[in-house]
């Protein structure tokens, strides 16, 4: 019997529904010209998902399947055409630049060469959903990260379109766009090379720094529902982040030493805060750019503990006058107990990060500090709990936050179940006591997760 490949479906989606949704959509820009695009990657995946479903193969052996098989379904000489009418422009260049092959008698070839075609326009793709319904005992709650629950009531947190894919043997590309109420963000999207010698790689494009324990993750990756304190602080509400590039090199010692630096755009009220911020005073020379430099180790202390800890650094411009610099100093300690053997699933971590944050004003310098620790149990499957404490100083004549004039604390803590991989719901409770408030900020809240599409491990 044939194997079921889902390339007729295809062609008959693309060639009949697409281009009457390409012209016929009222959704406003940019999503209307989106829309199509990720309705495309939905029936690319779907089609994969269905020949998986009917032949029965182990992921590892699809794509060997699909480009081996003798007895697979081939496409029609009018399939083909009416794909490639789809795609004026790539044909004409093409003709333009060299005389067209002489086209294959061989069914089977022609099927190979869609479906290689295919493969290369259809990343790794994932959608992630988080949203929450939050109760705070203030109008004003103080939160300061952007994807937060922030106030009373149902909260939609973000909508993130990761999208990931080899490019060729020499970089890949990875991107996250997220989708809010307030409009569509190219959160990052940059290349990585992945064959340079001497254990370099480099990374250009838009990127979250890899400063600290946290900020280089996305929101679905946390321990909780809320960002750090002190990372909302020092760096904004969507984490360091900017366009530049960045150069690692690993380390050939006997345990895992990693180096990195890079230099990003130093503007953004939500991406650089301690820099320029909101005013963008344009590039003179390198001293306007962010520098952030850090050094990743880590080390199995044996099969079921192990341990990784981190320092970093970021140096840039601050508007406050000419010639004025932010310095802001951190490290981070990241300690894992799961044991491998047997059949306990509990898991156990904890997680340090410190930071120091020195900034030049006219005849002053601003001195303030803050940190977080966290403690994760997963106590069965599926299960876990978790606690946090948290505590940021303050300074006079602070020009970002003048009314943060001492510490402020805060304690989380949470119950979190995973239905599935798929899935995540969460209660979690904060106490939070900024001494500039006559009483304490509580809050509680119910947040959901929902993952679809192909989304790749998580870092260590």
């Amino acid at each position: 019997m044939p194997k079921y490949t889902g390339r007729h479906d295809l062609a008959i989606i693309v060639h009949h529904v697409f281009p009457h949704l390409w012209q016929a959509t009222t959704v406003p820009w940019p999503l209307g010209r989106l829309l199509p695009g990720i309705l495309l990657g939905f029936c690319l995946s779907a089609t994969a998902l269905t020949a998986r479903a009917h032949n029965h193969h182990d992921d590892n052996h699809l794509y060997q399947a699909s480009v081996s098989d003798t007895d697979t379904k081939p496409v029609s000489g009018q399939d083909l055409e009416d794909i490639g009418s789809l795609f004026p422009g790539q044909s004409d260049a093409a003709g333009s630049a060299q005389p067209a092959p002489a086209a294959s008698s061989d069914p089977n070839a022609q099927g190979l060469n869609v479906t290689r075609f295919f493969q290369s326009m259809n990343p790794d793709m994932s959608f992630i959903m988080d949203s929450a319904v939050a109760g705070f005992s203030s109008d004003t709650p103080l939160q300061l990260g952007a994807h937060d629950p922030r106030a009373n009531g149902f909260n939609f947190q973000q909508l993130e379109l990761s999208l990931g894919s080899a490019v060729d043997p020499y970089f890949r590309f990875d991107s996250n766009i997220v989708f809010s109420p307030f409009g569509v963000e190219i959160e990052e999207a940059y290349a990585t090379t992945t064959a340079l010698p001497e254990n370099l790689q480099l990374r250009a494009g838009q990127f979250l720094t890899r400063f600290g324990r946290l900020n280089a993750t996305h929101p679905h990756a946390w321990d909780f529902a809320d960002q750090p304190l002190v990372n909302g602080k020092f760096f904004g509400g969507e984490g360091n982040r900017g366009l530049g590039t960045e150069v690692s090199w690993l380390s050939p010692l006997p345990w895992y030493l990693e180096l990195a630096g890079s230099l990003t755009d130093a503007t953004g009220a939500a991406t650089a805060r301690s820099f320029y911020g909101s005013q963008n005073l344009g590039v003179n020379g390198v001293g306007d750019l962010e520098l952030c430099t850090l050094i990743k180790q880590f080390f199995p202390l044996s099969e079921d503990l192990s341990v990784a800890w981190g320092m970093s650094g970021a140096f840039g411009p601050n508007p406050t006058g000419r010639s004025n610099r932010s310095e802001i100093y951190g490290t981070d300690l990241y300690i894992k107990y799961r044991p491998i053997s047997g059949e306990n699933v509990s898991i156990v971590s904890l997680t340090t990060e410190a930071m120091v944050r020195r900034r030049q004003v006219p005849g002053n310098v601003l001195v303030d500090a803050g940190g977080y620790t966290s403690l994760f149990w997963q106590f069965a499957l599926g299960w876990a709990a978790a606690a946090r404490y948290e505590v940021v100083s303050g300074t006079n004549n602070d020009y970002i936050d003048p009314e943060w004039i001492g510490n402020r604390q805060r304690a989380s803590a949470n119950v979190t179940w995973w239905p599935t991989e798929f899935s995540r719901i969460r209660l979690q409770a904060n106490a939070d006591f900024p001494t500039w408030r006559a009483e304490p900020i509580y809050g509680v809240f119910l947040a959901f997760e929902v993952v679809t599409g192909a989304h790749g491990a998580h870092k260590f």
